[in-house]
């Protein structure tokens, strides 16, 4: 069985109406809604479809709510949960793919598709673990030829984004999960209000079990960088970002070293066959 969870907070109607249609055509059994807002009035407007689960709750952060639906979806003996922005869309069998691709490989914990832009222009989201300076690089140095060369090595452009790879880091805005796995490691850290937190959960996923990228298939995500141009979104992911590196080191985490030197070799490799 496959379940799925969005986490709104005041979301946009068609936006949410969208992603809904998407998952109905899909093989996604349930559809958990967690409602972050101030008031209830998606309830209504989500309706009463039996695939669909509606819980309005208090606003304890992002990874909070999609833990409601993964705990949920680990009782009802679900196989896969995926994680969904709001803000994504898919046309075809997506949710089928992914299945049959965990399906032939149980040592996949995780796995996302090819992200593009409504353009359809790829969006670089399969990352190495990030350093302290590549965070910092990517947000504050304005030299752009400098902070290009760096975010193409963090960002594994190199890869052409165009095979199956195993990747340290994949975005939270589509996240296929392994239930087994997630009994092993946790959910959510729900410490992160908002940013890092599928960062840190993939990190630990990928302790345990591949976390991999997959380009058979494409999302489409609108991709708004809300923190880049909000001050209350941005405080949020610094905050994120200080919990993480708390929690796994800022400049000694060998782990970290091991994690992305073996990427990189495997993507060097590749790229030289």
């Amino acid at each position: 069985m496959i379940t799925g969870s969005i986490v709104t907070f005041h979301t946009d109607r068609s936006e949410l109406q969208r992603l809904i249609g998407c998952v109905m055509q899909s093989d996604i059994a349930l559809l958990f809604i967690i409602d972050n807002s101030s008031n209830d009035e998606l309830r209504d407007f989500v309706g009463c479809d039996p695939r669909i689960k509606y819980i309005h709750s208090l606003n304890l952060g992002y990874g909070a709510g999609h833990n409601i639906a993964l705990r949920r979806a680990i009782e009802m003996g679900a196989d896969y949960h995926a994680v969904l922005n709001p803000d994504i869309w898919w046309d075809g069998d997506v949710i089928g793919e992914l299945a049959r691709f965990m399906d032939s490989d149980p040592e996949v914990g995780q796995v996302m598709p090819k992200i593009v832009y409504p353009t359809g222009r790829t969006q670089y989201l399969c990352k190495l673990l990030p350093t302290p300076m590549d965070l910092i690089i990517r947000r504050f140095v304005p030299f752009e030829g400098y902070r290009r060369r760096r975010d193409d090595r963090y960002e594994l452009r190199r890869s052409g984004y165009d095979k199956i790879m195993e990747v340290p880091s994949l975005s939270g805005c589509f996240m296929f999960l392994r239930c087994s796995v997630l009994k092993r490691v946790g959910l959510f850290d729900q410490r992160y209000f908002m940013y890092a937190e599928d960062l840190d959960l993939c990190r630990r996923i990928g302790e345990v079990s591949k976390t991999v990228f997959y380009p058979g298939v494409e999302v489409t995500h609108e991709y708004e960088k809300g923190s880049y141009k909000n001050k209350k979104l941005l405080n949020y992911h610094i905050r994120s970002i200080i919990k993480y590196f708390n929690k796994w080191g800022w400049f000694f985490d060998p782990k970290r070293k091991a994690k992305n030197r073996s990427c990189l070799r495997e993507i060097g490799s590749a790229a030289n066959n």
